[in-house]
C-alpha cells in the first residue's frame, strides 16, 4: 500500500498544494495555518524522498530527486521565513520560485530523456506553464495586476505541474 501511495499520492498533493497556497494568497486561511500546512509539507517531503531514495538514484527519477532535496531546503527556508515574519518575505518568494523553476527544468529533462510513447510532450507542456505562472506571478505586479496576477500565475503553474505528474503516475 505503501507504493502505491508513494507512485500516486503526488497526483493528489501536487494540485492540492498549488491550490492551497492560491487560496493562502488570496487570505483565506490564518497565518497559523500556512505555517502548520509547511510542516506537514517539509514532513511528507523528508518521507517520501527518504522512501524513494533508492529508486530515485538513476534516469529521469534522479532529476526528481534533486526537486525534492532543493524542495525540501526552500521549504525549510520558507517555513523559518513564514514562522518569523509577519508578512510575504524574501525567503518565501525565493521558495515559490524554486516550486515553480525547478519542476519546470525536470519537466525538461524528463521530456528530452523519456520514450516518444510516454508523452513527452505533455512534459514540455509542463514546464512552459510552470515558467510562464513564474513570469506572471513575478511580473503582474509590476504592472499594477498584484493578486490577480499571482492568482493567475499560481494557476498557470498548478495546471501544469498536475498535468505533468499525472502523466508521469499514468506512465510509470
Amino acid at each position: 500500500m505503501f507504493r502505491r501511495l508513494r507512485k500516486n499520492g503526488p497526483i493528489l498533493l501536487v494540485p492540492l498544494a498549488w491550490t492551497f497556497v492560491t487560496v493562502a494568497h488570496l487570505g483565506l486561511v490564518a497565518r497559523e495555518t500556512v505555517v502548520i500546512a509547511h510542516v506537514v509539507m517539509t514532513t511528507v517531503f523528508v518521507v517520501f524522498t527518504a522512501a524513494s531514495w533508492s529508486e530515485m538514484r538513476t534516469g529521469v527519477l534522479y532529476a526528481w530527486q534533486v526537486v525534492l532535496l532543493v524542495g525540501t531546503g526552500v521549504t525549510l527556508v520558507g517555513l523559518a521565513a513564514l514562522a518569523v515574519a509577519p508578512a510575504y518575505t524574501e525567503p518565501v518568494a525565493v521558495m515559490l520560485s524554486a516550486w515553480m523553476l525547478a519542476p519546470a527544468a525536470a519537466y525538461v529533462y524528463t521530456a528530452r530523456n523519456v520514450d516518444a510513447d510516454t508523452a513527452p510532450a505533455v512534459y514540455q507542456f509542463a514546464a512552459i506553464l510552470s515558467v510562464a505562472g513564474w513570469i506572471v506571478y513575478f511580473c503582474g505586479p509590476l504592472v499594477g495586476l498584484g493578486t490577480t496576477a499571482a492568482v493567475a500565475g499560481l494557476t498557470l503553474v498548478n495546471v501544469g505541474q498536475t498535468a505533468g505528474i499525472a502523466n508521469a503516475g499514468y506512465q510509470y
